[in-house]
């Protein structure tokens, strides 16, 4: 295989209009990998790009084992959170557990409504409505935990910039107990304990773990103080870890990637009639290895679905049911709601490229609008948005009420968060991260706000910022990305953020067949190079080939996979991107 000590870049755009670019790689650094570990050149060579060059943390990363969790009692105020707990218990008070409506709080939610209640307490769960309580922890929340007998509010993925409401607790007799992993506001809420990975005196090794990742490690804690059997809390909780962790987008390195690792596993053969339900609803086989893939495309979505357009607690209900009829009506009705989102989403998605393509030139940041349009499905849009016209994107749906709802996502240079500061006198709220952010504004000025935020992105946005950059772990020919390498690769697994699949650049290869499917941006071709021919599938980039023809000759980028489908497996590639070879 052809690698480079230096980062390669060809200026040419690609067939999507991306710039292609090389993974440095250190070849002493790798070759020192193979020696010290005994693992393949390729395996040597993506863990060296990927900055893996010390022997003892790409053995660790090779091999993700229980040792490497980190201790529970580094996180921030996890003696006084256990205290509040433990007190709690011997006291026989209530406990009010409150979530969040996405995968990660609701995977939250009931990591920590089961351990609680197997260790007999008196737990009443509660994951928010996005229609009717909004993000976060609505007022209404405290009132009703209150109203039943609550003595302590324990939150997790949410709470850590829940001033008004955490003061809320205290005024109305509860105590607060805050875990979440969201980044912190200029202070934190009173409560008597803030267990958040991201404080800056924190002395966690790792804080970049999801919500449930923290819910995890308290409880992992607790179950360690209580000597409880280590192996029987992980079989318990890991199927729940991991699809919180995979479906929040968390980067699988470090202790995530443990999770992930051992938690697939665990999640594939889980107890619960829950998760049961939801496998056979994705159709998995019975013998099908699951994957962090199958979580982010398959499970997640499900879960995510019924928070965005009906109510959460239908899957934490889901999560938490023992009874296997009820687990499979459930896991119907969060089939359905996917489908009904899939439907809601691309209704929203033609009438904001109409917009966008309305527009006289593309401003440097998108804002597009809809009286009709639901605010659950936004972010989602907004993401493709992104993909297509590479722009910082708000997508807002207007209420009936005047104002409206949006979400943001965007693209390396630009950060919407501060951008939504800057902004903040013209909007009624907002708040988020660099690539993605909430937002809400009264309807008679989304107009005036679209124009500040495109001149703002353009004062902050180069040119060459606006061009999609795609990077390629290596070079190698027809053979050499073939079943073996794949084999080797996979090694690398679990994949996700921070550990994507390994792109390939395979030069100058040969049409020797095309062919269309039902939907027309995905394609079907035969490439072939010295001899060798390989099937490989072009999704989503079938306009890019509609001039393609049989004997030309393309450099393409591309990943491995095995497809397996009634029972037979075929190995293939997926063309990410093309460009004529040369």
């Amino acid at each position: 295989m052809a690698y480079a000590g230096t980062v390669t870049v060809d200026e040419r755009l690609s067939a999507t209009g991306a710039v292609w670019r090389g993974t440095p790689v250190d070849p002493a650094a790798a070759q020192r990998l193979v020696q010290e570990l005994g693992i393949p050149d390729i395996v040597a060579r993506i863990l060296a790009g990927r900055g893996l060059t010390d022997p003892a943390d790409a053995h660790r990363f090779l091999n993700p084992t229980v040792d490497q969790f980190h201790d529970p009692r580094l996180l921030p105020d996890y003696d006084l959170a256990v205290k509040e707990i433990l007190g709690a218990k011997e006291r026989g008070e209530r406990i009010y557990v409150h979530g969040d409506y996405d995968v990660d709080g609701v995977t939250s939610a009931a990591l920590l409504t089961r351990f609680l209640k197997k260790l007999g307490m008196d737990v009443v769960p509660h994951v928010p409505h996005r229609m009717k309580e909004g993000y976060g922890i609505h007022l209404d929340a405290v009132q009703w935990a209150k109203d039943q007998g609550s003595q302590l509010f324990l939150t997790c993925d949410c709470g850590i910039q829940a001033h008004d409401q955490i003061k809320a607790v205290n005024e109305a007799g509860m105590r607060a107990v805050v875990t979440d992993h969201h980044e912190l506001g200029d202070r934190l809420p009173e409560a008597v304990a803030v267990v958040n990975p991201h404080r800056p005196e924190s002395r966690y090794p790792f804080p970049e773990i999801s919500g449930v990742g923290v819910a995890f490690k308290l409880c992992l804690g607790l179950s360690d103080e209580l000597g409880i059997n280590r192996r029987h809390y992980l079989r318990a909780y890991l199927d729940l870890a991991v699809m919180g962790t995979v479906a929040d987008v968390m980067p699988l390195v470090d202790e995530n990637r443990v999770i992930t690792a051992l938690g697939l596993p665990e999640l594939r053969d889980s107890r619960k009639k829950g998760v049961q339900a939801l496998l056979k609803v994705i159709g998995l086989p019975p013998h099908e290895p699951l994957t962090a893939r199958h979580i982010g495309f398959q499970i997640g979505p499900r879960i995510n679905a019924v928070g965005r357009i009906d109510d959460a607690c239908w899957a934490l209900d889901l999560l938490l049911t023992d009874d296997t009829q009820e687990a499979e009506s459930l896991a119907q009705m969060l089939d359905q709601a996917n489908l009904d989102r899939r439907g809601q989403q691309d209704a929203v998605l033609v009438e904001a490229i109409e917009q966008v393509e309305a527009m006289e030139g593309l401003p440097g940041a998108l804002v597009v609008s809809g009286q009709a349009w639901h605010p659950g499905v936004v972010g989602i849009v907004a993401g493709k948005l992104v993909e297509r016209y590479r722009r910082p994107t708000f997508v807002i749906a207007v209420g009936q009420d005047g104002k409206g709802r949006g979400s943001a996502r965007s693209i390396e240079g630009y950060h919407l968060k501060d951008s939504i500061d800057v902004h903040m006198p013209m909007l009624l709220g907002g708040g988020g991260h660099a690539m993605a952010a909430g937002l809400s504004i009264a309807a008679d000025r989304i107009p005036e706000f679209a124009g500040a935020v495109a001149s703002h992105a353009t004062s902050i946005l180069r040119p060459e910022d606006l061009l999609p950059t795609v990077h390629y772990d290596a070079e190698a020919t027809m053979e050499e990305a073939g079943p073996a390498g794949y084999a080797q690769a996979a090694q690398l697994e679990p994949f996700g953020n921070a550990n994507p699949e390994p792109l390939w650049l395979v030069k100058d290869v040969e049409v020797a067949g095309i062919r269309p499917t039902r939907k027309p941006e995905h394609v079907i071709l035969t490439l072939a190079q010295n001899g060798k021919r390989r099937k490989a599938m072009a999704f989503g980039i079938g306009e890019s080939l509609q001039g393609a023809k049989v004997g030309d000759r393309l450099d393409v980028l591309v990943k491995m996979e095995v497809s397996t489908y009634n029972g037979t497996s075929e190995f293939r590639w997926t063309v990410v991107d093309h460009r004529p070879a040369g």
